[in-house]
């Protein structure tokens, strides 16, 4: 029986960085993958949807060149050319995963399945294994919503929209969250009758209302149709049945959700449980219930981020391999929807704070036709909100912008250390950037407070100009 100090079981963001953290440490190390190296976020997530919408907006900015003079571009666009763009995206980055750029790490991989066969052993593509340590970083998977007719339908997922090849008329969106609201408005950009119907009373349901706003006026400008307040009851006939009637579709594209990916794992047989969910149960440093077992990633239930993900694995792998517990602040993960405007946020949202701090909590916003970058290219549709705490420090921000996700990880390093918006200003900003936006915010907030300590200062400088006489 083989022995390792480290398993991997998943391929993905988690398990890769997990995998590559262990053979840095010089850990005997084990990667085991059931299908391609790099996981969702390389083949139908990250990549291959940011790829879709680089063309989307190259569209775009193509159809409205009149405005600068040259003659607008006009007509349907095809697909297929489209998407050889995002297969050139994955075919470039693909390497980057390789079995082969894991093996100077002193990383093996082994394709094929694994299962648990107990606490410490489990047999990976039909090989015994035994482990000092394993960390689980199956991913997640689509999961459809429990609508009569949906799953017979079969229609698209994030997993099965790249197979297009050609645009389809009449497509229907199910979800108005970031990823049904990133395709919506490519697709729609490029060309396809797109209607995105979403259950909740507004899009991006945990962002602040005004990007949700923002996120609608943008989709509706690229043609598309928003429906909210549309829970889907059935599915039938090439149509989604809902409250206002019908929406009838050539094709479907259902973001209703992910799910864990345990399913013939063995993990029962390795100590491992389940959340009510389907998640594997972890605890603050990501130990299951085999203390020997990790998991981190989409798997936990605690990350749909790619950038999570890979923190999550590199802290469970140092804490297996050297008891080094690195905490993640889970209240400075910064996240963004990359439809345009972007949408990126970081810690809280103002009606959360003001639910945990009450009066302690003030708000700047700041509308973006004040922020020069924007006027020069006529981006003048997004702004900037800090929330700000107790002691005034920076506890969430919300940057609508192109490039917001640039933006936001300056803030959020600032609400990580703990910020005050005067400590944020202090901090000089390249001129004119997007990032204009959080620091004019920040300084709101001093401005505010120098306002009302107007009387103490005026009183400091009268007394300042007595003693120069």
């Amino acid at each position: 029986m083989s022995a390792y100090d480290m398993v991997v079981v998943g391929g993905g963001s988690a398990g890769l960085t997990a995998a590559r953290t262990a053979g840095r440490l010089g850990a005997r190390t084990l990667l085991v993958e059931g299908d391609r190296l790099g996981g969702d976020c390389l083949w139908t997530g990250c990549v291959p949807s940011k790829a879709l919408l680089h063309v989307a907006g190259e569209v775009a900015t193509a159809r409205r060149a009149d405005r600068y003079g040259l003659a607008a571009a006009t007509g349907p666009v095809d697909l297929a050319a489209a998407m050889d763009h995002v297969r050139e995206a994955i075919t470039a980055i693909e390497p980057h995963d390789s079995a082969e750029s894991l093996r100077p790490l002193g990383v093996e991989v082994a394709h094929g399945r694994a299962v648990f066969t107990g606490g410490r052993t489990l047999t990976a593509a039909g090989r015994e294994v035994r482990f000092r340590y394993a960390v689980i970083a199956t991913g997640s998977s689509p999961a459809l919503a429990p609508v009569p007719g949906l799953a017979e339908a079969a229609p698209l997922t994030t997993d099965s929209v790249w197979g297009l090849d050609r645009l389809p008329d009449r497509l229907v969106v199910l979800g108005g969250g970031s990823a049904g609201c990133e395709l919506g408005q490519a697709l729609a950009r490029l060309g396809a009758r797109v209607t995105v119907a979403e259950a909740a009373e507004r899009l991006l349901p945990q962002e602040e209302p005004d990007a949700s706003a923002a996120v609608r006026r943008a989709l509706e400008a690229a043609g598309a149709t928003v429906l909210t307040g549309y829970p889907a009851e059935k599915v039938t006939g090439g149509a989604v049945h809902g409250p206002g009637g019908p929406l009838p579709y050539d094709a479907l594209l259902a973001v209703t959700g992910r799910r864990a990916n345990t399913a013939g794992l063995g993990l029962a047989t390795a100590g491992v449980r389940l959340t009510e969910r389907g998640d594997v149960r972890v605890d603050a440093r990501l130990r299951t219930g085999n203390p020997r077992i990790y998991a981190a990633g989409d798997v936990t239930g605690r990350s749909a981020f790619t950038h999570l993900g890979g923190a999550q694995g590199g802290a469970a792998a140092a804490d297996a391999l050297l008891g080094v517990r690195r905490r993640i602040d889970g209240a400075a993960v910064p996240w963004v929807t990359f439809t345009d405007p972007e949408v990126a946020r970081v810690g809280r949202t103002a009606a959360e704070a003001r639910a945990e701090h009450g009066e302690a909590v003030r708000v700047h916003t700041l509308t973006h036709d004040r922020v020069d970058r924007a006027v020069t290219e006529g981006r003048t549709d997004g702004f900037t909100t800090l929330v700000l705490g107790p002691r005034g420090r920076i506890v969430g921000a919300t940057v609508v912008s192109p490039r917001a996700g640039e933006t936001i990880a300056h803030l959020a390093a600032g609400v990580r250390l703990g910020w005050t918006a005067a400590q944020y200003a202090r901090t000089i900003h390249p001129y004119p950037t997007y990032a204009d936006g959080p620091w004019h915010a920040a300084l709101a907030d001093v401005y505010g407070l120098l306002a009302r300590a107007r009387g103490a200062t005026g009183a400091l400088l009268a007394l300042r100009r007595g003693l120069r006489r």
